[in-house]
């Protein structure tokens, strides 16, 4: 995951909608299904869905009432807070 591209999926969600990344992502996953995709493309498929999954958390702690850079640094404790556990 890239903190700078959360963060600028979020400053997109908070200019327009959600929706734009929530069809984005059902598009992406509808990708990953070509058989004919390379390792490195479905690398780099997996890390844009990663990266607005976690957008969508980031923005859902947001619209809790958290400002951006406490929801950023929340939502990345979180992660590597998982990481630790694996």
């Amino acid at each position: 995951m890239k903190l700078p591209v959360i963060k600028q999926l979020t400053k997109f969600m908070e200019e327009n909608d959600q929706d734009y990344i929530i069809e984005t992502l059902e598009v992406l996953e509808n990708l990953i299904e070509v058989p004919s995709l390379k390792d490195e493309e479905l690398d780099v498929i997996g890390e844009l869905i990663s990266n607005m999954y976690g957008a969508l958390e980031v923005q859902k702690l947001i619209k809790e009432g958290k400002d951006q850079k406490t929801a950023l640094n929340e939502f990345m404790q979180r992660v590597l807070g998982a990481i630790d556990k694996n």
